[in-house]
């Protein structure tokens, strides 16, 4: 018994942890299965007398849920893409090349990364008004097209590859954009990895920037949807809140599910905790 314990420690310290962990999500699937009067009936029990399937169908036919769906993979995607290249070329700039005023620039990308983000939210709103974006999808993607978090780990990658493979790659009659992409991405990728899960997941949940700039239901996302139907007129109904929440989580769970292995790489190699 001791030689086995001694073996499973950790397994037998993470396994409550990760039941506590796993409780809300294992709460809100549980009560998107229940009936209003289960929710707040304590003599019911933990688990519903019968599984209302019918929660989901309900939910996502009070809202165009299908619309915010499209919407939170175009933005979402859209802002991914961007960040990927203008991150990777501004941190290839701040690592490799010489120019004046260079280590005064990286300061003020990394003085932006001090500021909270609901900091930069007025100037923004009237940035993207001033460019008629407002109300539309470009509204939601504008603002983030580039990333001081994201140019700063990818800097730091970067100086960490060998200047002898660039020198390698100039000698062979590489330019700029041949090196970065021939030598530097491929080594850095565990840090492109884990850079796009924390965007995905930040851009994916937002909710107060999208409030702002959009009012109609053409151009929200999955939160804000998520939202009004907590604010009904009528209160919130629990059950169908939760099945609509359910729906709004389940494609980032099946992501993590499908690239857990490499999100844990990732993070790893990255030196990410």
């Amino acid at each position: 018994m001791r030689p086995l314990l001694r073996k499973h420690w950790q397994h037998l310290v993470l396994f409550p942890l990760a039941l506590l962990w796993l409780s809300p999500l294992l709460w809100i699937v549980v009560t998107s299965l229940k009936t209003r009067t289960e929710v707040f009936d304590p003599a019911s029990g933990l688990l519903p007398r019968a599984a209302q399937w019918t929660n989901y169908p309900q939910a996502l036919s009070i809202a165009p849920f299908d619309t915010y769906l499209l919407n939170s993979i175009f933005v979402t995607g859209g802002i991914i893409l961007a960040q990927l290249v203008t991150i990777t070329l501004a941190a290839y700039a701040f690592a490799r090349l010489r120019f004046p005023g260079r280590n005064l620039v990286f300061g003020l990308f990394l003085l932006q990364i001090m500021f909270p983000i609901y900091a930069t939210f007025l100037t923004n709103f009237v940035t993207v008004r001033e460019l008629g974006l407002m109300n539309s999808l470009w509204a939601l993607m504008v603002p983030f097209v580039a990333s001081g978090y994201g140019t700063f780990m990818l800097r730091q990658a970067f100086r960490q590859v060998p200047t002898e493979l660039a020198d390698a790659a100039r000698l062979d009659g590489c330019g700029h954009l041949s090196t970065l992409w021939h030598v530097y991405l491929p080594l850095v990728k565990p840090t492109l990895v884990a850079f796009a899960i924390i965007s995905v997941v930040t851009h994916w949940n937002d909710y107060m920037w999208p409030l702002l700039v959009t009012n109609s239901e053409s151009v929200r996302t999955l939160p804000i949807g998520l939202g009004l139907l907590a604010k009904a007129d009528s209160g919130a109904d629990w059950t169908r809140l939760m099945a609509a929440t359910v729906v709004v989580v389940s494609p980032l769970l099946l992501l993590f599910v499908i690239f857990q292995r490499r999100f844990v790489d990732s993070f790893m190699h990255a030196g990410l905790k």
